[in-house]
């Protein structure tokens, strides 16, 4: 008689039973009485699973992924909190807390996220408490800003200012966020879900790529949104799909509520956590944008009205960095760039400092990972630029450091195959002392694994981090994908066959744009300039050289993927 084996638990099945045994919202306490032990008090379930809702997740060691197994670097007994931050407001106040804390706990510095978030990193179980407390005090939480459950709500950092924009959204962005985060009914859900709700016309919260993106539209006299849902990136990029929806103001938040509901209801989305996103909906399940809505509308107890035209905005830059008049006479909006989003204490404070004496305090963190202030009188903003270009923090934005974005890396990130600020921070001086003529603000994602975190689907360049040997040593090298864009032109950037050591990197973009400048028709743009041109001429232009084309990714298995001689 032979012995039955019981089947081993999936990570998908083990998540799944977490999350029906315990809603972590409400069992913070729990967290609390850890941390009046050592840090090997705290149950398995708590560390990898539970924090995520809190917003809190481990650490990894800094040799990234390579340095552990299955896929996943090793931890730390150090944490990150994600601070959401919803449509990126914020005010001195609240951000002079943060800042006390990096101080304190966060070897003095954070990172604004790509969902204008902040992370504050180096915190310890004992501390968790503490930083949860006095992030409440100033009207912050990192509760829902991770976990299977709706992230920071993102939206136009200019909303209610932007002499252009079509409605202020922001109230309903933040409307929104009460509603779903920390709702009972919502930690439940098969994977993350993000949301973007932005009335400007750039839409510069990139409504394309999140699992929900309302953006405004008029239909005649009346405005309302248009609705996007299943977006998203890392490793199968997909568009939100367009529904055939014009959404009146006072019917927003119950489309989104019941959207929610119809991703929470989703058993099917269940059984594998990589594919546990709602544009597997339309990847893997069959989903069309009419059986959507279909579904959509069953559930309303009001008719949707049929879509309008949309004007879609040009795939520029849609930063909102520099000086801008806003609606309300007599102020500006100024908008400084982070490199990486990563900003020291000192910076921190004194921006603080800076928008009450400029301004009411008035601050908005970007998609970008940018820092905006808004509500300066017109006269002083030249003042304030040039008193942020002193700390760091350029206004003005150089052709690469402004539109250079990364992810956090193998630094702290147990996935990450690179190490990617530091890279990015010398990336940038080498092309700007290489390229000063360049006459673009250029899109530029530094990401350092396949998951694309900095979004380096969408950018003109996007760098793809790998390991690779190079003379018998394992290297961080990075794989080129080019002439991705959001809006009018929207497209998903193309691999195109080079990858090298990230030493080279410079040399590579430095002969790609030298050509695109010497070549280009009157008025082209990089990335109109990049579509007129195939894989193997964009790859010789980067190697200086016909070279083979190399695959993304030499393994399917378990990482070090793209390990090669």
């Amino acid at each position: 008689m032979h012995e039955v084996m019981e089947k081993k638990e999936t990570k998908a099945q083990r998540v799944e039973r977490l999350k029906r045994a315990k809603n972590p919202w409400e069992c913070f306490d729990e967290v609390r009485a850890f941390a009046r032990q050592d840090r090997s008090q705290i149950v398995p379930e708590w560390a990898s699973t539970y924090l995520k809702w809190w917003g809190v997740t481990t650490q990894g060691d800094g040799a990234g992924a390579v340095g552990g197994k299955d896929g996943e670097g090793l931890a730390t007994e150090f944490f990150m909190v994600r601070i959401g931050v919803p449509n990126g407001t914020l005010s001195a106040k609240q951000l002079r807390a943060i800042g006390m804390l990096a101080r304190k706990y966060g070897k003095n510095f954070v990172d604004i996220s790509g969902r204008q978030a902040i992370q504050l990193r180096w915190l310890t179980l004992e501390t968790l408490p503490e930083v949860v407390d006095m992030l409440d005090a100033v009207g912050l939480t990192p509760r829902s800003s991770s976990g299977d459950s709706t992230v920071n709500v993102t939206g136009c950092p200019l909303a209610g200012v932007a002499d252009d924009e079509i409605i202020d959204a922001s109230p309903l962005a933040h409307e929104i966020a009460r509603m779903l985060q920390g709702n009972p009914e919502f930690y439940n859900l098969p994977r993350k879900l993000k949301i973007s709700v932005t009335g400007c016309k750039s839409w510069c919260s990139d409504p394309e790529i999140n699992d929900i993106g309302l953006t405004a539209v008029r239909n005649g006299s009346t405005v309302g949104y248009s609705i996007r849902v299943g977006g998203g990136l890392s490793k199968e990029p997909h568009f939100g799909v367009r529904l055939d929806a014009f959404i009146l103001p006072n019917q927003a938040v119950r489309v989104v509520r019941t959207v929610a509901e119809i991703f929470r209801d989703q058993h099917a989305l269940r059984v594998n956590r990589k594919c546990a996103r709602m544009k597997y909906l339309f990847l893997q399940e069959g989903w069309s944008a009419e059986s959507f809505l279909q579904e959509l509308q069953s559930r309303l107890d009001f008719k949707l009205l049929p879509g309008v035209p949309e004007q879609f905005p040009s795939s520029a830059v849609r930063d909102h960095v520099g000086i801008h008049p806003q609606r309300q006479h007599g102020l500006s909006s100024v908008g400084a760039t982070v490199l990486c989003g990563r900003l020291s204490a000192e910076q921190i404070e004194e921006a603080a400092n800076l928008a009450e004496r400029f301004s009411n305090g008035a601050l908005r963190t970007t998609v970008q990972q940018n820092l905006l202030f808004i509500d300066v009188p017109t006269e002083r903003a030249r003042d304030l630029a040039l008193a942020l270009d002193t700390v760091g923090l350029p206004v003005q934005g150089f052709s690469f450091w402004r539109g250079a974005i990364s992810c956090t890396g193998s630094e702290f990130c147990k996935l990450a195959l690179t190490e990617t600020k530091g890279f990015t921070r010398w990336l940038m001086d080498k092309l700007e002392e290489r390229l000063p003529e360049f006459d673009q603000q250029l899109k530029l994602s530094v990401t350092g694994c396949p998951n694309g975190c900095a979004h380096h689907w969408i950018a003109d360049i996007g760098l793809e981090g790998k390991k690779i040997k190079h003379q018998g040593e394992l290297q961080d090298a990075y794989y080129f994908c080019l002439g991705g864009a959001v809006g009018k032109d929207a497209t998903f950037s193309r691999p195109v066959g080079y990858r090298c050591i990230a030493p080279l990197v410079p040399d590579a973009i430095v002969r790609l744009l030298q050509q695109y400048m010497a070549s280009r028709r009157s008025g082209e743009s990089l990335s109109a300039w990049f579509s007129r041109h195939s894989d193997e001429e964009l790859r010789t232009w980067l190697a200086g050289k016909e070279v083979e084309a190399v695959e993304r990714d030499l393994s399917s298995g378990h990482v070090p993927q793209g390990v090669a001689d």
